[in-house]
């Protein structure tokens, strides 16, 4: 498994809306590991391909972090189907380092997707892995918890992420 580098705000390749995975195969079940991998070395709870520059649609999560199969959710090609209900917490994102911000949720939904064989299911949630579930399909669709937050916070938080982008790009070269 390997640790994969992160797209970060405002890299414009964040905005693109992923495409469907069509084929199920090594490629996309080693893709996947190396997703969580990746996820685990940021401490995050969800990762979405286009993160990691891959513009597929394709999510992990992990809600209770203790690395564990039974606990690692793949999501191929999802949709929510139903929702329910009003949310929020103050987000967080691997892409979107040092904020966070309350965004308005849906409180429980249920999510149509593909596993990483190609079979189809459903999954219900609520509260946490519900929350996570949404941010990380808005990845799918070229959005970011940061586009529901107000124009002063986002450009106050460009100027930041250019800052840190700099730094990430000194850090590269020692």
């Amino acid at each position: 498994m390997a640790v994969l580098d992160l797209l970060y705000y405002p890299d414009e390749k964040l905005y693109q809306v992923s495409a469907q995975v069509t084929e199920f195969n090594s490629e996309l079940k080693q893709l996947v590991d190396d997703m969580f991998e990746t996820m685990y070395a940021d401490e995050g709870i969800g990762l979405a391909a286009p993160q990691i520059g891959v513009f597929k649609r394709i999510v992990v999560i992990d809600t209770v972090g203790e690395k564990k199969k039974e606990d690692q959710l793949v999501l191929i090609n999802p949709e929510i189907i139903s929702s329910e209900g009003k949310t929020g917490i103050n987000e967080g994102c691997l892409s979107v380092p040092g904020l966070r911000g309350h965004v308005d949720r849906f409180e429980k939904i249920t999510v149509r997707a593909q596993n990483v064989t190609g079979e189809f299911f459903e999954k219900s949630a609520d509260d946490l892995l519900a929350i996570c579930m949404q941010h990380e399909i808005d990845h799918l669709n070229g959005k970011l918890f940061i586009d529901y937050l107000s124009p002063l916070k986002r450009n106050l938080y460009r100027k930041k992420a250019k800052l840190l982008a700099k730094e990430r790009e000194r850090l590269k070269k020692q």
